[in-house]
């Protein structure tokens, strides 16, 4: 068994003992004060809870907002942390105030992964692209229900680590509007022979990058870095003139840290700063 099939046993075997408490919230993080949604997707077929971090002064500001958008964002997974690092880099004024918008994962090998022929695959995730269902879903369902519901400014960015990393340069490669600002913490590029990373020049060449954005990071995982150093070069290539785009190797960190380690360097540097989001009306 190779590192990166050890790898993913070890995170398969964490999320699920992570799932089986209420309380056990990924290193004890606090629960901040969010709004709890549910939303019937026809897309997926199925319910997914939503979870809605509103930053402070919403009720009363009357503002429009960017939104952050994570996969791996259930009230048992990652929003807890990213919602009070959000909080600590809005009071200290180092970004615009957000929303965050947390999606709370059913089947996540299903929802993360593009299709595959890579027969290997098949162990961990469906071959089949249900990330282009699961984009889908964002896209036309899970955004219009918040942009609905909060007052936003239509500015979005979405964070994620290992397979939602890959589901976010996936997205990136694919329609860079859905979401403008893209943050990937040891995205799981090795999925599919690296197929992304393979197509990533073709994609970059005919990407209307205008207001696109892509920070991405890798720790000391060979099986990732091997592909995300490959990606980096690609982009110092074939970026288009208007991307926005930075790569951050962290080879001290471990698959495990990377996403801890380097979330308030990534949200200074692909969020919003203060100057940037003025209020609308």
């Amino acid at each position: 068994m190779g590192i990166r099939h050890v790898l993913i046993a070890l995170i398969a075997l964490c999320l699920a003992a992570c799932s089986d408490s209420e309380t056990n919230y990924a290193a004890g993080d606090p629960l901040p004060e969010h709004q709890a949604l549910q939303l019937e997707s026809k897309i997926l077929n199925e319910t997914r809870e939503i979870a809605v971090w509103l930053p402070p002064g919403y009720a009363s500001s009357g503002e429009l907002y960017p939104v952050v958008y994570m996969p791996d964002g259930g009230v048992q997974e990652d929003f807890p942390h990213v919602a009070n690092t959000l909080a600590e880099l809005i009071a200290a004024g180092d970004i615009s105030p957000v929303i965050l918008v947390g999606a709370a994962n059913t089947e996540r090998g299903r929802d993360m992964t593009p299709d595959s022929q890579t027969a290997d695959d098949e162990q961990y995730a469906p071959m089949t692209d249900g990330g282009a269902n699961f984009r889908a879903f964002w896209r036309d369902e899970l955004i219009p229900t918040i942009e609905a519901k909060y007052r936003t400014n239509g500015e979005r960015a979405i964070v994620g680590e290992s397979l939602a990393g890959l589901f976010i340069v996936d997205s990136f490669l694919r329609e860079p509007k859905v979401f403008q600002r893209h943050i990937a913490m040891d995205p799981s590029l090795w999925w599919n022979n690296h197929a992304l990373v393979q197509m990533s020049e073709r994609r970059l060449q005919a990407m209307n990058a205008e207001d696109a954005s892509l920070w991405f990071a890798s720790s000391d995982a060979e099986d990732i870095k091997l592909h995300t150093d490959a990606l980096a070069k690609v982009l110092e290539i074939s970026a288009p003139e208007a991307l926005r785009w930075t790569y951050v190797p962290e080879p001290q960190e471990q698959h495990s840290t990377i996403y801890r380690a380097t979330k308030e360097a990534a949200f200074r540097w692909a969020l919003w700063p203060v100057e940037d989001v003025a209020p609308t009306e």
